[in-house]
């Protein structure tokens, strides 16, 4: 069993957190992703019905845009469901590796709260050349502490693309006091 204390509590395993967004009600486990912190992890690979409720909800504080762009792998569903209420044909994704059937790919390097080491995010170059002068909206399942959406940022920058929105189902943490990313529910965090 992992312990370490979260202030009078222990953050073990079994512990969990209840999270209701969308109308749909989830039980997170807590989990310790550093020395020093917990999150409740939120996961929506898989979870159809959660996906299909918040989309919707997301979508209608999004802009105008012609493209959405996500980190591979955690915020595929929901682009796809979004793209999918849009009537967009395509999004796009940064993969966390450069693919040999890549041309020209744009790489940034990011550290997030859940990976905890250096990763490279990475924009094929066919879909970089697609973001230039266009509406983008960068979207994933949670903020946190925002490294990865930087990263991502500098790639659709880096394309010559037109950052206009920033969302995600959740803002964790201090993410939630921000005042430059559209989201549905606050998530806690859970210092040691």
């Amino acid at each position: 069993m992992q312990r370490s204390l979260v202030g009078s509590e222990m953050c073990i395993r079994d512990r969990y957190y209840t999270l209701e967004v969308a109308g749909v009600t989830r039980q997170l486990p807590i989990m310790q992703v550093a020395e020093h912190l917990c999150i409740a992890s939120f996961v929506i690979l898989g979870d159809c019905e959660l996906v299909t409720k918040a989309a919707p909800l997301l979508e209608k504080k999004l802009p105008e845009v012609d493209y959405i762009v996500t980190a591979e792998a955690k915020g595929i569903p929901l682009v796809n469901e979004l793209c999918r209420l849009r009537n967009l044909p395509y999004y796009i994704v940064a993969r966390k590796s450069v693919k040999p059937y890549m041309s020209h790919p744009l790489t940034d390097e990011v550290v997030s709260i859940t990976t905890q080491k250096a990763q490279t995010l990475c924009l094929d170059g066919k879909d970089a050349m697609l973001l230039k002068g266009k509406r983008v909206a960068i979207v994933d399942d949670v903020i946190s502490t925002g490294e990865s959406l930087l990263a991502i940022e500098r790639l659709v920058e880096k394309a010559g693309g037109d950052i206009v929105a920033r969302a995600a189902i959740l803002a964790e943490g201090d993410a939630a006091k921000r005042v430059d990313i559209v989201f549905l529910e606050p998530l806690p965090l859970f210092p040691v």
